[in-house]
């Protein structure tokens, strides 16, 4: 057996499992993604009392690529529990450390915030 004749039999192999790695990541994606928004559309949408206990972003991409950033925001409700949502980026914007107010969701989806204005004064 030539290296040669290896190399033949050994490229379809390689390129076949590589090809079966990626269907399988992206058939794994698709079902995480459906499975989370099948799970959030059955949870109860809720209203609590909650107050914004930190921001953060998360940037994807960049260099020769377009940047996407993803704006996450940890609410802690009046039980201690803490939960972080995604938000857009308008919200992100607006919503403060220390806010306290009214927090909706529904399992993991953010749907708003209202905050408080009680103790507010008007400078």
């Amino acid at each position: 057996m030539f290296e040669g004749d290896f190399m033949f039999e050994f490229a379809p192999i390689f390129i076949g499992a590589v090809f079966v790695i990626i269907i399988t990541i992206i058939l794994f994606t698709i079902i995480k993604g459906i499975s989370q928004w099948n799970k959030n559309n059955h949870s109860p949408r809720l209203n609590v009392n909650a107050r914004v206990v930190t921001k953060r972003t998360a940037v994807h991409g960049g260099g020769e690529t377009r940047a996407h950033s993803d704006y996450f925001v940890t609410f802690e409700v009046e039980s201690g529990d803490r939960m972080e949502l995604e938000v857009k980026d308008t919200d992100y914007g607006m919503l403060v450390e220390g806010d306290n107010g009214e927090l909706s969701f529904q399992g993991t989806r953010y749907h708003g915030f209202i905050r408080s204005t009680k103790d507010k004064g008007v400078l």
